[in-house]
């Protein structure tokens, strides 16, 4: 069972839809412990700003069960946009600190003024895949849908395993050990983000 955590905040049914449109049914969205201590695999989800996202998982109590599940019991675990963000020791978005499950922190896009780039960096973007890993196993030419105005910078580039350019090159998914995150969002990204919802499922 593939539980997506409820905690509040983030565009939890377009996930659990999209996941039933590549007939992936063992899914649901919870914030009961119960189900999450007996998940399979575990979905942060997430828009939104980081501070209103951390003290939405302190208030939902869940941080120290999602801790166990996803750093001791080593279970495969995604986050998705700022679910992503949240998984970085801190923002530069907010004074809180993140779930720390990676080794990298949240940084605002500064853009040239003169370049005609606009923050966010908002709608569709060609990925570079940097090193071989069984999320992000897809097509060369695959594009995303991407809604962000900060992104992960990592502190181990070898857990940078996708980037995509804004003005400059920047990291949009990462994995350490079970640890995965996609700054995009692939339950909107079609074809694309649905081979890597289902290569999520497959882990």
């Amino acid at each position: 069972m593939i539980v997506i955590i409820d905690y509040g905040i983030g565009n939890l049914t377009s996930v659990l839809n999209m996941f039933k449109r590549i007939g992936i049914n063992e899914v649901c969205i919870s914030s009961d412990p119960n189900i999450i201590d007996k998940a399979d695999k575990i979905l942060l989800p997430g828009v939104g700003a980081f501070d209103a996202g951390m003290e939405n998982l302190e208030k939902s109590g869940l941080i120290s069960l999602l801790s166990k599940r996803v750093l001791q019991d080593k279970i495969p675990t995604l986050g998705i946009c700022l679910g992503m963000q949240l998984l970085t020791q801190k923002s530069e978005e907010g004074l809180k600190n993140g779930l720390g499950w990676i080794d990298a922190e949240t940084v605002k896009f500064k853009v040239d003024t003169g370049s005609g780039l606009k923050v966010p960096h908002m709608g569709w973007s060609y990925i570079n895949v940097k090193k071989q890993n069984p999320l992000i196993d897809i097509d060369f030419k695959s594009r995303f849908y991407f809604v962000h105005s900060y992104y992960v910078k990592c502190y181990d580039s070898n857990q940078s395993i996708a980037t995509s350019v804004f003005g400059n090159e920047f990291t949009c998914a990462v994995n350490k050990d079970n640890i995965f995150g996609t700054q995009f969002h692939p339950e909107k990204s079609l074809k694309f983000g649905m081979k890597v919802l289902q290569n999520f499922a497959k882990l």
